[in-house]
Order: structure tokens, then C-alpha cells, then sequence
């Protein structure tokens, strides 16, 4: 086995147990590792430390495995991790109302670069690492072998793999193509999920507690859900009786996939009103119509993919919480979130109280919302922590 000699002071964070160590840590490789290797690592005294994946195109060149010198790092070690994995999830799927959740969260399930989320009797994977990458068909094995599956596609996302030197391609890995829809079930509600076209691996199932938690305030309320996608807050907000929802997303395919959620859910399409557009030019000709809702709901992409960003994001972020407020009548909720993992809660509240200030209002944080169970935070991995919000009482 090659080994990779860390540089003096170094061995903070390793003996901390954090996966990663960038290349700037690092004092000399011992041998021709290729990209995607299980090597040693070793402290500059030579004592060993930890085994992990290598990786010199990366900025995180180490992506660290195992801690014990003793437990060998081999197929039976990562079949035995993507067990326990799965295993972790089942009381999520026990009971019948949901059958879709994310399986394989990388880092925080001990399998750095690999994502894999259920979607009935279908698997979307994310490959994200070089070690991940050459460890995949031991992976498709034992998840054919514990789950049996129709499908596993593979929805890797091309700029994270750019960072490992990888290539993209979405293609199916075992099974058959998954359809154009396949009708998964959350919390009761029923949805139509486009594996192979839809964003990310398909469906955002780490907002399933969130959607659960904000529909709670919206019977006999006028909703505004923007950053609608497929319908996630207002087939919830619908269901538990909001008057009506008006829905904003700048994809037509999510869009019309969400009018399809509608008829599946024996909803009321007259309940609904739907609106491709861009959602702060959509906001602005709300505001300047003198539209108002009792609850706002924000659920926009990341605006924040690194700390260099954060700044620049802050500013975004508080631009869009201002127009949201302004459309509220008073006492309304704001249902806020950033899927920034750069922009800590502490900073968010900061951020939403400045829109505060700039829209001229007052307001009360009455619950913090977070990522689900299936989406755990390793407790030496704080970067696993991505999704936060705060559910907002506005005066």
C-alpha cells in the first residue's frame, strides 16, 4: 500500500476523525498512487493515522475511510457500510406513507463521494469521488443484492466530478432505464418523479419533515410556494387545507410535473395557480400588482457553493427574504431556506433580519427547520450540515 506522509502540525483534524485533508497538508507521497486508491496515511513521524482514498487533481487529495490499523479496507468493508446505510432508513419506509429517502448520504454514512437515493422500487446514484468511482460495481452489488431494484441510474453531478478529474455521464448502471415517471409516495402524499430529467438525483426528499412542519399553519390560508418544483410545499400546504397556492418555478418541466401531482393527489386544480417565470422578477410584479399571501414559502438552489461565495450570496439571499416579506399580510409566515453548506444558521437569521430591517418590518422566529434523519450530520463532519430555515412571523 502506498503512503502519503502528512506535514508536521497536521494531525489535528485526522486524529478528530474530519474525512478530509487537503492537498496543502500533505509532505510527500511514498510511491505512484493512482487517483482513487486506498492508501496510508502516516504523521511525520511515521506513525500511521488513517486510510483513505487519493487523489492529487483534487483539493481534498485524502478522503479518509478508517481510523484502525487493524480493520482492513476492502470489499467486505464497504459492503458492510453501505449495509448499515440502508438498514438506518427503514423505519422512514415501516409504516407505508413514504417510499422514497435518501439511503447513502457520502461523508456522513462513511462512503465520501457516494449519494443514493431511493425512489420506490428505483435508485438514483451520485458518484462524486475517484475512490467511489472504482468501488462502483461493488456497490451496485450489494445494493442489488439488499434491495433489489428495477433501476439504478446514475445522476452524478458533472462539477462536483470536474473537481476529481472525472468524467460525466448519466447512464443506467443496473437494471432497466427508469420511465419518464415513476409515482413515489411522501408522507402520503403521491408524486411523479423524473429520474433521468428531473434536477438533481430526481426529487428533493430532504425537505420531507419541512414541507410536513409549514403545511401545519396553512389551512384556510393563501399560500405563495416559489422555487415550486414538482409541487413539494403545495401539495402539502393543499392538503392540509390552504385556500389557495399559487406556484412559482422558472422550469416549465417541474411545472408541468407539478400539474400532473395535482390530479394524482385528487386535488382541486383550481386551487392552484402555476407560474414559470423567474421568481424575483415574479416577486416584484407581485409586489407592484399589491398581491399578498398569509405565507411565503423560499425555497431557492444554492446561492453559496463555497465561502469565497458567501458574501455575494448574503446579499442575494436578503434581497429575496425582503420582496417575500413585503408580500405578507400582517402576522403572515415566512418559510425561509438556504441549501448553502457555507452559510451557517447564525448568519442566516443575521441575513434575514437585515431584509427585515430593509422591508420595514418586524419579525419573530417562531421554529428553525433542518435537514431530515436519512440526511444525518456526522458529528466530526459539520460540512454534512447543509439545510437550514426558519419559519418566520412577520409584522
Amino acid at each position: 500500500m502506498i503512503d502519503v506522509i502528512l506535514k508536521k502540525g497536521k494531525e489535528k483534524a485526522v486524529l478528530h476523525r474530519h474525512p478530509w485533508v487537503f492537498s496543502g497538508a500533505i509532505e510527500r507521497v511514498k510511491g505512484n498512487a493512482e487517483n482513487g486508491d486506498v492508501v496510508r496515511l502516516l504523521d511525520a513521524k511515521g506513525a500511521f493515522m488513517a486510510y483513505g482514498f487519493y487523489n492529487d487533481q483534487s483539493r481534498v487529495a485524502l478522503r479518509l475511510l478508517e481510523w484502525d490499523e487493524t480493520v482492513e479496507v476492502n470489499e467486505s468493508w464497504f459492503r458492510e457500510k453501505v449495509a448499515v446505510a440502508v438498514a438506518s432508513r427503514s423505519n422512514l419506509l415501516a409504516d407505508g406513507t413514504t417510499n422514497t429517502c435518501r439511503l447513502i448520504f457520502s461523508e456522513s454514512d462513511y462512503l465520501p463521494g457516494l449519494i443514493v437515493d431511493k425512489y420506490a422500487d428505483h435508485l438514483s446514484v451520485q458518484v462524486l469521488t475517484s475512490g467511489m468511482e472504482k468501488m462502483m460495481p461493488v456497490i451496485i452489488d450489494e445494493l442489488q443484492r439488499l434491495l433489489k431494484p428495477e433501476s439504478i441510474f446514475d445522476k452524478s453531478d458533472a462539477s462536483s466530478r470536474d473537481h476529481e478529474g472525472l468524467e460525466t455521464e448519466n447512464i443506467v448502471l443496473a437494471g432497466n432505464h427508469p420511465p419518464t415517471r415513476v409515482e413515489v409516495k411522501e408522507n402520503g402524499v403521491i408524486y411523479n418523479i423524473n429520474i433521468a430529467e428531473g434536477q438533481k438525483s430526481g426529487f428533493y426528499c430532504d425537505q420531507r419533515d419541512n414541507r410536513k412542519i409549514t403545511a401545519a399553519y396553512a389551512k384556510g390560508k393563501k399560500v405563495l410556494d416559489c422555487f415550486s418544483y414538482t409541487g413539494g410545499f403545495t401539495l402539502n400546504c393543499l392538503k392540509n387545507g390552504a385556500t389557495s397556492v399559487t406556484a412559482v418555478d422558472s422550469s416549465v418541466l417541474a411545472i408541468d410535473t407539478l400539474k400532473e401531482n395535482i390530479i394524482l393527489n385528487k386535488i382541486d386544480p383550481a386551487k392552484v395557480t402555476t407560474i414559470p417565470s423567474d421568481v424575483n422578477k415574479q416577486l416584484r410584479k407581485f409586489r407592484d400588482d399589491g398581491e399578498m399571501f398569509d405565507i411565503v414559502i423560499l425555497d431557492p438552489p444554492k446561492y453559496a457553493p463555497s465561502r469565497s461565495a458567501l458574501d455575494k450570496a448574503s446579499r442575494a439571499y436578503k434581497d429575496l427574504n425582503r420582496l417575500g416579506m413585503l408580500l405578507l399580510n400582517n402576522g403572515g409566515l415566512l418559510a425561509t431556506f438556504s441549501c448553502s453548506g457555507a452559510m451557517n444558521m447564525e448568519t442566516f437569521k443575521q441575513v434575514i433580519a437585515w431584509a427585515a430591517l430593509d422591508a420595514g418590518k418586524q419579525v419573530q422566529f417562531i421554529h428553525q427547520f433542518c435537514q431530515p434523519e436519512d440526511h444525518p450530520v456526522r458529528a466530526s463532519f459539520p460540512e454534512g450540515e447543509y439545510l437550514k430555515g426558519l419559519l418566520c412571523r412577520v409584522f
